[in-house]
């Protein structure tokens, strides 16, 4: 099944011979290895535009056309969350910036890879054309986002910029992760080269190997896994691969530590394993919560807010953090949680520390093949409206023998009812809890996966796909076959919650939580909108039955190279236990 398609066939380098400064810069977005590059079009980067097509043709990187500036950063996103590795965005100027700025900020929450290149009119002020160059160009455009990016720089000759983008590459790729942004003058794209100039060698400035924990600190913690009667590991921001799946699995083993997960990371540990304790949410449920407060041994490996969750636990056992997130702490944004007070912190990627462990103990790790069907307790579909109890058994029962990827959960979804056996059968949230980045990131991801022999299949909120629904064009037009099922409960349902715990609180109507919150009269027809991006779509369906046969349908189209979109009418009430837990504990909106 081929992925990318596009109509372009021009010959590699233009052949009047004629270089200019933008044609250097594609050069070194190939010679770092970018394989695609999504943008929405922008005179403030024509040149660079110009040398993607017109001298690299149809080598990487390949240009996937998007209809809006947060789709390009959201499907980088996606693609980041699979491979670990950046994918290359363009911003159009100031304005675009100010567009992709939102997923921007989830990328940098979700700690994944990109370089985004942004562009200026010209900084001479004498070279800027009337009204539109003036606009367009801003003294710092950085600024907007330097609070969540890891570095930026607006480089000013051809020179700088090119040794720009290589410290951009090597910065985004340095554990911890994060986006970096590099700002390109027009002038300098648009700069006819009067002699031969060269890129840097990108193999000189590779991205160091991250800090491993001192023979002291594995010392120590191996002396503290010892001693504990009740150890308990907090899986949080862990790889994709498998041998690290495997170690992970032996360390726990070992000492039969309790190991809990949640919703908000990708997947980091069988979650049908007798030593996981769930079910898995966004908030710690009872069991987990429960297993921390008995814990005398806590070990959080890169968990998001281990002060907020052991708070929630109530936990009084030693912790160990392992993380390198604190490099990331800034001034702005507090996505870096409270510190927690711990025993020890290694500052150390979670899997070089296990794997050093591993090693250590001299422990097996090999991989056991996990037992089939992956959900076959799954109860079978049965007629009936669509609770989220029901959507979710459903999915699980019709696609339990298939190599499905979870790309994305609705915040209703039950932790149990679907069982993770593989790094790459959930990949999390989107780390700065918007709406809007859904349908990018599940293309970026399924553009990944295709390689991988894996179904990307994303659940996503009405609220998030009506933000975001244009982003499906570009799965259309480059032919990325993907399944997307909108839980449409026709509502911002979290907030009515939220407007229901105020109104009982102040005494107040509480019929009229639903004000300014239903997405209905008119309800939205997805499938059409799904068509009208070039989509297949199912659609509306309201039953278990139903939805069981649309996700038969959308296999076949599936595997016969197509996108989907399917429109599951659901229950709005299935998510009021759970956007009432949310409400308790501080939780704040989700998709619709």
């Amino acid at each position: 099944m081929s992925v990318y398609r596009d109509d372009i066939e021009v010959p590699v380098p233009h052949a009047d011979g004629e270089l200019w400064g933008s044609d250097l810069l594609a050069d070194m977005l190939r010679a770092l290895g970018y394989r695609y590059i999504a943008l929405n079009p922008g005179s403030s980067f024509r040149g660079l535009h110009d040398s993607l097509v017109n001298r690299l043709g149809n080598t990487n990187p390949k240009i996937l056309l998007c209809l809006h500036e947060e789709h390009a950063v959201s499907i980088a996103h996606g693609w980041a969350k699979v491979t670990g590795e950046p994918m290359a965005v363009v911003l159009h100027a100031n304005v675009g910036l100010m567009h992709g700025s939102m997923a921007i900020y989830n990328a940098w929450c979700d700690r994944v890879p990109m370089v985004v290149f942004g562009a200026t009119g010209p900084v001479d002020a004498q070279k800027r054309r009337p009204w539109i160059d003036w606009i367009h160009t801003a003294r710092d455009q950085a600024a907007m986002v330097r609070p969540y990016v890891k570095w930026d720089d607006q480089p000013a000759s051809l020179k700088a910029s090119l040794a720009s983008m290589a410290r951009a590459d090597a910065i985004t790729r340095t554990a911890p992760q994060a986006p970096t942004y590099v700002c390109f003058d027009v002038s300098v794209q648009e700069e006819k080269l009067s002699v031969p100039q060269q890129h840097p060698d990108p193999g000189l400035y590779r991205a160091p190997e991250a800090p491993a924990p001192t023979e002291a600190q594995l010392t120590e913690l191996e002396a503290l896994l010892q001693a504990a009667t009740s150890p308990v590991f907090m899986m949080g921001r862990v790889s994709r691969s498998e041998d690290d799946w495997d170690a992970r699995v032996a360390l726990a083993e070992r000492f039969g530590a309790k190991v809990v997960t949640d919703i908000k990371t990708a997947a980091a540990f069988p979650t049908d394993h007798p030593l996981h304790v769930g079910p898995q949410s966004f908030f710690l449920a009872d069991k987990p919560a429960r297993a921390i407060a008995e814990a005398d041994l806590i070990i959080a490996f890169d968990w998001v807010d281990p002060a907020g969750a052991l708070r929630q636990a109530g936990a009084e056992g030693t912790l160990v953090n392992v993380t390198l997130d604190h490099q990331l702490a800034n001034g702005w944004s507090l996505d870096h949680m409270a510190q927690p007070a711990a025993r020890l912190h290694i500052a150390a990627l979670p899997d070089t520390v296990i794997g050093d462990l591993v090693m250590r103990l001299g422990l097996d790790g090999s991989r056991q093949p996990p037992p089939a069907p992956r959900n076959a307790d799954a109860p079978p579909p049965r007629t009936g409206s669509l609770s989220m109890d029901n959507f979710a058994a459903t999915l699980a029962q019709s696609l339990a023998s298939e190599p499905v990827t979870l790309v994305r959960l609705p915040l209703g979804w039950g932790g149990g009812s679907w069982h993770f056996r593989h790094p790459l059968d959930y990949l999390g949230y989107d780390g700065g809890a918007g709406i809007g980045s859904g349908p990018g990131m599940l293309i970026g991801a399924a553009l990944a996966l295709e390689e991988k022999d894996r179904i990307p299949v994303a659940v996503l909120g009405d609220g998030d796909v009506m933000m975001g629904v244009s982003a499906f064009w570009t799965a259309a037009r480059y032919r990325i076959p993907l399944i997307a099922i909108v839980c449409n409960n026709r509502s911002y349902f979290n907030d009515e919650v939220h407007q229901e715990r105020v109104a009982v609180t102040r005494s107040r109507p509480v019929e009229n939580k639903t004000i300014g919150q239903a997405i209905s009269g008119p309800d939205i027809e997805f499938a059409a909108i799904a068509r009208a991006q070039g989509l297949e779509a199912i659609g509306p369906v309201e039953t278990d039955l139903d939805l069981a046969a649309a996700l038969k349908e959308a296999l076949l189209k599936f595997r016969n190279g197509l996108p989907v979109l399917i429109d599951a009418r659901v229950d709005p009430e299935y998510a009021e236990a759970m956007a009432k837990g949310m409400t308790e504990t501080g939780g704040q909106k989700h998709e619709g």
